[in-house]
């Protein structure tokens, strides 16, 4: 008999270019994820789960079993480290940067910067290697608004176009990383399930290529 595999799939924009890429390696839901308020779901093979779940707990759902595969963005590897986890394939989806950003021509601050981020380990991390200090205020939706209303002097989040940064008067300043979706496998699922996930790895790759050149 054949061992139960499971995939975790990060709701959001991530998703919908996901599935092609899964159907690239003979895996496809056994009905339409985005019409449905299940959260695990049956496929084409009997012993391949999907479960859709948060975007930052698809990483800690691989890294201690719950699921033996996922897919994530990188920011949320970043964040959360990265440990009991490979990362054999950089998927090419859902691509935008991880950026500090403040307001136009804003004057130069005196004393420790005050960070407003979602992403408090990582922007801890960036400073660090700066040698900077900083005040990190944990946020987690509308960064913009931290430094309009005085609360922060820069923010760290994920830019895409910057069309929302530049409406609210805020502008890039440093890159911190570049960001997509990659496919994330457990140390201990990769070791048990080497045979059932390689393929599966290996197609989504070969899908990765074609995209590329189409």
């Amino acid at each position: 008999m054949t061992q139960p595999l499971t995939i975790a799939l990060s709701k959001g924009r991530i998703l919908k270019e996901t599935l092609p890429l899964l159907e690239a390696a003979g895996i496809v839901p056994a009905e339409d994820i985005f019409s449905s308020r299940k959260l695990i779901f049956d496929t084409n093979q009997d012993h391949v789960k999907l479960v859709v779940i948060r975007a930052t707990d698809v990483p800690t759902y691989v890294e201690y079993g719950g699921a033996d595969m996922g897919i994530s963005g990188k920011d949320v590897l970043l964040e959360h480290g990265g440990e009991g986890l490979y990362e054999p394939l950089d998927l090419e989806i859902a691509c935008c940067k991880l950026m500090t950003a403040g307001l136009v021509k804003a004057a130069p601050v005196k004393g420790r910067l005050r960070i407003a981020t979602k992403f408090v380990n990582l922007t801890r991390e960036y400073f660090a290697r700066q040698g900077l200090q900083v005040d990190i205020i944990k946020l987690y939706g509308a960064m913009e608004l931290a430094p309009i209303m005085g609360l922060a002097d820069q923010i760290v989040d994920i830019v895409d176009t910057g069309n929302t940064l530049r409406a609210n008067g805020l502008e890039p300043l440093e890159l911190i990383a570049p960001i997509s979706s990659r496919l994330v496998v457990g140390q201990a699922s990769m070791k048990m399930k080497y045979d059932l996930i390689q393929p599966i790895v290996d197609s989504m790759a070969q899908a990765v290529v074609a995209r590329r050149g189409a």
